[in-house]
């Protein structure tokens, strides 16, 4: 902080120019002044499991279970569980993958291999296991006691990051739910505080003093989660409106909207700025924007478009979070088109790709929409190899390849936004009344003008515009002279 202060003193006061710092810059900025600190622990005798879930990620041993696919597969997938912990703030000291036909319904490893990750974790000095998978309550207790340290599943970890990088409002809310959703069915008692119960008949439970409503402190704890979810439901619900509420807007307008989307560190943060000098944070980490942001731009012909970027994939992304970020996701369905961002640096791309598509695909289906157009784009070309970049040009032969980095390729994206978008409209012949210039006004900003006459009654246009532009002039039409292409 006090860094950052001393630039924006530098700034004011320096007899040169400078620029002012973005959003992101501040942002990125304030993430890096705030590191977990190892060593340090809060734990107390008596502690609730949201408490102890809580606790920091310091020094963790990563755990893998490899039940089908080719082994470089298996490899990347725990490669990416490594840079999530790191995301989250953890240092990895080593990782386990255990060959398996489906996952051990009691450790999820086995008792064999929880017994070797026990002898790792004592080498090691670790006081965290991180395991790549959802586990089941049961699976968590069982392996926590074989290893003796916290035992968090790659569900948790995910909700730890997400919660560390949420700022709006909306996102603190919607990461808060999904934590809670996630924590409802794994609490458990810590010792045996959580068993402690007040009520019954005197001598049952302690006499005088101790007689209550018969409610055990883990009841309390469950009660007072559920009466917070509902809270938070709440909350979301009335954001949500005001989302609502300017996306209609938006729509109104006639401007056509373009979310980016894509698998988490792709580049669409980067992509955005690119595009429309948004100033967003950009940060070389899993999941760093969580919040959408919206910008309108102008392409090369003219015509302005509206660009949301939005929160990155993941495979297997958690359940708990697509249900908290539904109103988020619906950014995603209600766009004119999809930009969908792979990682073109990344192993395999192809599964970015598929992870990414499955996501969104359950999205619209709940939604009951129509899945907007998507325009595929492969990013960071520039750390791609010459061999690799060929490849993955056969692979994927109506894709843009770009480098937001070094600005390659990104006139010929804004060429194919402006092609994919123009054959997005409809063409239309209306008679407006010359007392309606905003209508015509909107026309010549938002759509392509055919040709156009004065008559009597008013201005007679031909022209190409989006769908929504073309509702609000359906009344100055002729039937029928409204037709899509």
């Amino acid at each position: 902080m006090r860094a950052r202060d001393e630039r924006l003193r530098g700034t004011r006061h320096s007899g040169w120019a400078a620029a002012e710092p973005t959003t992101g810059e501040l942002q990125l900025e304030d993430r890096g002044s705030l590191r977990r600190v190892a060593g340090l622990s809060t734990e107390l005798t008596d502690i609730t499991e949201v408490e102890y879930r809580q606790l920091r990620l310091e020094r963790v041993v990563l755990v893998g279970v490899w039940t089908g696919g080719t082994a470089a597969r298996a490899e990347a997938d725990m490669a990416e569980l490594a840079l999530l912990a790191e995301t989250a703030g953890s240092q990895v000291l080593e990782a386990l993958i255990q060959r398996r036909d489906k996952p051990d319904p009691a450790t999820y490893i086995g008792s064999g291999k929880a017994d070797e990750l026990r002898a790792v974790v004592l080498d090691t000095g670790a006081d965290t296991v991180i395991c790549d998978g959802e586990l089941t309550p049961a699976q968590l207790t069982a392996l926590e006691k074989v290893v003796k340290v916290k035992v968090i599943d790659r569900t948790a970890l995910i909700l730890d990051i997400f919660a560390q990088h949420a700022t709006s409002s909306e996102g603190k809310a919607q990461v808060a739910l999904a934590q809670m959703e996630y924590m409802l069915p794994r609490l458990r008692g810590w010792g045996e505080s959580m068993s402690r119960q007040a009520g019954g008949r005197a001598g049952s439970n302690g006499g005088v003093g101790l007689r209550g409503p018969g409610e055990t402190k883990i009841e309390t704890d469950r009660r007072r989660i559920r009466e917070r979810m509902a809270k938070l439901r709440r909350e979301i619900r009335e954001m949500k409106t005001a989302r609502d509420t300017k996306r209609s807007r938006r729509e109104s307008s006639g401007v056509p909207s373009v979310a980016i989307v894509g698998y988490t560190n792709a580049g669409k943060s980067s992509l955005m700025n690119t595009l429309t000098g948004a100033g967003l944070l950009v940060q070389d980490a899993l999941f760093a924007t969580l919040d959408p942001t919206t910008r309108r731009a102008a392409l090369d012909d003219g015509r302005e478009v509206v660009f949301t970027d939005t929160v990155g994939f993941v495979r297997h992304l958690p359940t708990q979070l697509v249900e908290a970020f539904r109103s988020t996701l619906e950014e995603v369905t209600g766009a004119d088109l999809l930009l969908h961002v792979v990682d073109g640096s990344d192993p395999m791309p192809l599964g970015q790709i598929e992870a990414v598509r499955e996501v969104i695909t359950d999205v619209i289906k709940e939604q009951g929409a129509a899945a907007p157009p998507e325009l595929l784009v492969v990013n960071k070309i520039d750390a791609v190899g010459r061999t690799e970049l060929t490849r993955l040009r056969g692979l994927l032969p109506d894709a843009a390849f770009v480098s937001a980095h070094t600005g390659a390729g990104i006139d010929e994206l804004r060429a194919r936004l402006a092609e994919v978008l123009g054959g997005l409209d409809v063409e239309v012949s209306v008679l407006l009344p010359y007392t309606r210039g905003d209508l015509l006004a909107r026309i010549h900003a938002d759509g392509r003008i055919i040709g156009s006459t004065h008559e009597e009654g008013g201005t007679r246009v031909h022209a190409r515009v989006p769908h929504a532009l073309a509702a609000s002039l359906s009344e100055y039409a002729h039937a029928g002279s409204i037709a899509s292409e």
